[in-house]
């Protein structure tokens, strides 16, 4: 299920609802507000390597995970 993040006109309160399907209709649970911002977000990664300021990456020779990677040597 999608998480995305809204901004309310009403309240100017900034929250994180679950979206099930496109249709469903979102509400400020704070003030009830119907007609939220949907606002642009960085989508989540896993974190690989213990460090929380990068992306989990691949190491030499693993290649960059595309379907028909080139065995490491992409740049």
């Amino acid at each position: 299920m999608p998480l995305y993040e809204y901004e309310c006109p009403r309240c100017e309160r900034t929250v994180e609802l679950l979206v099930r399907s496109g249709d469903e209709k979102v509400a400020c649970p704070e003030c009830g507000e119907v007609k939220l911002e949907r606002l642009m977000s960085a989508p989540a990664a896993p974190n690989m390597n213990g460090s929380s300021r990068s992306l989990p990456t691949a190491g030499p020779g693993e290649g960059c995970g595309a379907p028909r990677c080139c065995g490491g040597i992409c740049q």
